[in-house]
């Protein structure tokens, strides 16, 4: 089933090219929370770049409509729970099949929010925000590393967070599935190095996608870091995680610039924020 191209394409970090061009597979992408938002954005993105994307996502209806856009010629759509474990083992072994044991990048990008002060918030909602945000990732990507391993040059990046820089309040269970994800991302990239896989972490601002609701997106600044950007920007930097070799993707580029700041002053960014400082 894998599709093969006779045409030289850019290595990844870490993989050798023969000097004239052979017959290679087309590389291939499996996307979680493909069907909205930053998803459908990076399906779009890779599909148009001459990859075969792998698009899953609880929203069955959301993957027909992608599919109309995408076709079926190198591209797969399956309807999959990332807090389900033996769905995602399924998935997983569908893609393999599809991709010929062929992952280049696992792109673990399916998440929820919540919106509230966490004392409020009912603790079935807790859960399924570390469920699907943390576990489900996790999940996604313990069952994907045998293809992972076999696939040279191969990518392992999640989507965390501009809330995983400072906790964001009234954000709170949220900000800490992120943070999660960025210390798995950091710990993976040491642990996994060994076997030629590599591990990236995505950390978006604010991204104009369904989860941001219309009364907060009508207070967004239109310039400086917390400006609104479009999914595509996101998009752009999985790309750029793939080709490179950066730790953590920042989205914009000056949230790296705030995540020093915060870090190394914590009391001073909790002050300010308690001030409604924007910071």
């Amino acid at each position: 089933m894998g599709r093969e191209v006779s045409k030289q394409t850019p290595c990844a970090p870490g993989e050798t090219k023969l000097a004239t061009a052979t017959a290679e597979p087309l590389r291939t992408i499996f996307i979680t929370g493909a069907a909205s938002g930053i998803g459908r954005a990076t399906a779009r993105w890779f599909a148009q770049r001459g990859w075969r994307v792998g698009c899953f996502d609880i929203n069955s209806r959301g993957l027909d409509v992608l599919r109309t856009e995408l076709g079926d010629t190198n591209a797969f759509f399956h309807t999959l729970d990332v807090a389900d474990r033996p769905a995602v083992l399924a998935g997983v072994e569908a893609f393999g099949a599809w991709s010929d044991g062929r992952l280049d990048l696992l792109f673990s990008n399916a998440g929820i929010e919540a919106l509230g002060p966490f004392g409020e918030m009912a603790w079935d909602k807790v859960r399924a925000l570390v469920e699907v945000n943390l576990l489900g990732g996790m999940s996604v990507i313990h069952a994907a590393l045998p293809l992972l391993r076999a696939t040279p040059g191969a990518l392992c990046l999640s989507t965390a967070s501009g809330s995983a820089t400072f906790g964001t309040a009234n954000l709170a269970v949220y900000s800490a599935t992120k943070h999660g994800v960025k210390g798995l991302t950091e710990a993976l990239a040491v642990e996994l190095a060994s076997d030629g896989v590599r591990a990236a972490d995505l950390l978006p601002g604010i991204i104009d996608t369904g989860m941001l609701p219309d009364d907060i997106k009508d207070r967004i600044p239109t310039d400086g870091v917390w400006r609104l950007l479009p999914a595509e920007a996101v998009a752009e930097a999985a790309w750029s995680a793939y080709h490179g070799d950066k730790l953590h993707w920042y989205v914009p580029a000056e949230l790296a610039d705030y995540d020093v700041e915060v870090t190394t002053h914590p009391e001073k960014a909790r002050d300010d924020l308690m001030a409604g400082r924007l910071l």
